[in-house]
């Protein structure tokens, strides 16, 4: 429509004919409800660049940060979990020093440079991982199975390195926070095995504050990573967005953003959800 728009050949009344065919004549409201029905119904539009269906733009896309954000993401909650606990169990030691030092550094630093930084050292420096991510490559047998997980590792492991850092400084001042409280010290008392008080009484409490984090954060597994899918040349979603702001692709950035809002509030629900499972006191 821009093109038309700025195009001194056509008449205002062709303008005009073409702003009535494509509905631009309605008010705002009403053009956003028309979108919203048909967006819900799975035509997403057509992109103004490529002309193709921004579904399949988005479909094309998703695998890729699936794979990239997703495997990141596990890897920091399966460092974090751990670390966390052990951190506030082992307070003021070495290990609890050492893991604070990490989260600091892990949070403090931002990916941009931590990805340029993995980029200087492993790929042009060590040269053990390639230094564009290969979006033409296709696992066929095993050692293009091995070319994708060594193209993978570092823009997964810079996102796990800040993820890891956040998640882990959550669950270490949740698990403080719970380790004083009189259950516990009851619960101890009565005898009960260090693992089953930690287990069955202080997880369950502490992880409360710690779901609605993870909550939040998953819909950005779906969305991708901005600013490291650009470092390392992901083609993943997060980076299509990028890609569309500059165009002024306006049917790709309102599909994204509008299932970023989605996914936003079903697991704002899953998290209320999951409060019930982890404290029954919070059951309706």
């Amino acid at each position: 429509m821009g093109e038309f728009a700025s195009n001194p050949s056509i008449t205002p009344e062709v303008r005009e004919n073409i702003r009535r065919s494509l509905g631009l004549d309605a008010p705002i409201y009403i053009r956003y409800c028309k979108w919203a029905i048909a967006f819900l119904q799975g035509d997403m539009g057509y992109s103004f660049t490529s002309r193709s269906p921004v579904a399949g733009l988005l479909l094309q896309r998703l695998p890729t940060t699936l794979w990239v954000v997703g495997s990141a993401y596990l890897l920091s909650v399966l460092i974090a979990f751990p670390l966390g606990v052990l951190s506030a169990l082992k307070r003021y030691s070495l290990l609890d020093q050492v893991a604070t030092t990490f989260a600091f550094l892990g949070f403090s630093l931002p990916t941009f440079f931590t990805g340029l930084l993995f980029l200087i050292i492993f790929s042009v420096q060590l040269q053990w991982f390639p230094l564009y991510y290969r979006s033409t490559l296709a696992v066929t047998d095993w050692s293009s199975a091995i070319a994708q997980l060594k193209q993978s590792i570092m823009p997964a492991c810079v996102l796990a390195l800040y993820q890891s850092a956040v998640l882990m400084r959550y669950v270490r001042s949740s698990v403080l926070e719970q380790l004083n409280r009189d259950y516990v010290r009851t619960a101890r008392a009565k005898g009960l095995h260090q693992w089953v008080v930690l287990n069955s009484h202080i997880l369950r409490n502490a992880l409360i504050p710690v779901v609605t984090l993870i909550a939040l954060d998953i819909p950005n597994i779906f969305t991708g990573a901005l600013v490291t899918e650009q470092v390392f040349g992901v083609p993943g979603i997060g980076s299509l967005l990028i890609e569309s702001i500059e165009r002024s692709d306006t049917p790709v950035v309102m599909a994204i953003t509008f299932i970023y809002a989605i996914l936003i509030v079903i697991f704002n629900l899953v998290a209320d959800l999951t409060y019930g499972i982890l404290d029954p006191r919070v059951r309706y």
